[in-house]
């Protein structure tokens, strides 16, 4: 048992790595943590490797390196983004599901007036007071956009805020005729990424 204490530990704070990239971490940092867990896991990979290759006469010692160099390369494996899909796409169902009321509430506060654009650096971004829970992830900010034509609100809460020019994902709660009609036109064109989730909400990627 002795032998597994560090990887149990490691997968644990794995886990942990996960929630907080999905929740917490701030755009700018996540890439450079990211990549810090990737080269860990890459030489841990490489440790094991090794030494299964050392251990091949030891029958016991190379089942345990087997088993443990495979949870280091499903680790790397699950880590990279396009593997990555797996865990944050459990963590993203849970994650509507769970604050799907909050969402709702804040919309609320957009709609009567409590909530708007509050940032110096753009008109639509509004950082979220304090007491709310994290349910815009990377820095619980959302953006609000107001159609002066007909008064009508499009908020969207990000679920992924990409860095640089790559493209984010969010939960978009939306009552404009014109944005609604353009997000059932994403769905068609990539219904993998973009959905509608409920009436007047949608999951759009990139927009």
């Amino acid at each position: 048992m002795k032998n597994w204490k560090v990887y149990i530990l490691i997968i644990v704070v794995w886990i942990i790595s996960e929630l907080l990239f999905y929740y917490y971490l701030h755009f700018f940092v996540a890439p450079f943590v990211w990549l810090a867990i990737i080269l860990f896991l890459i030489t841990l990979s490489i440790r094991n490797i090794i030494k299964v290759y050392r251990n091949k006469s030891n029958s016991q010692i190379f089942k345990i390196r087997i088993y443990k160099a495979i949870i280091a390369l499903s680790l790397l494996g699950l880590t990279f983004y396009k593997a990555n899909y797996i865990p944050n796409v459990i963590i993203e169902k849970v994650d509507w599901n769970v604050f799907f009321y909050k969402r709702n509430q804040i919309v609320e506060k957009v709609k009567n007036g409590e909530l708007k654009p509050n940032v110096s650096w753009n008109n639509w971004v509004c950082q979220l007071p304090f007491e709310f829970p994290i349910i815009s992830n990377s820095g619980n900010d959302i953006g609000i956009r107001k159609n002066e034509n007909n008064g009508k609100y499009t908020i969207h809460f990000w679920v992924f805020r990409n860095f640089l020019d790559n493209p984010s994902t969010y939960f978009v709660y939306t009552e404009d005729e014109d944005d609604i009609k353009a997000f059932e036109e994403e769905i068609k064109k990539n219904p993998k990424e973009n959905w509608k989730l409920e009436e007047n909400w949608y999951r759009i990627y990139g927009d």
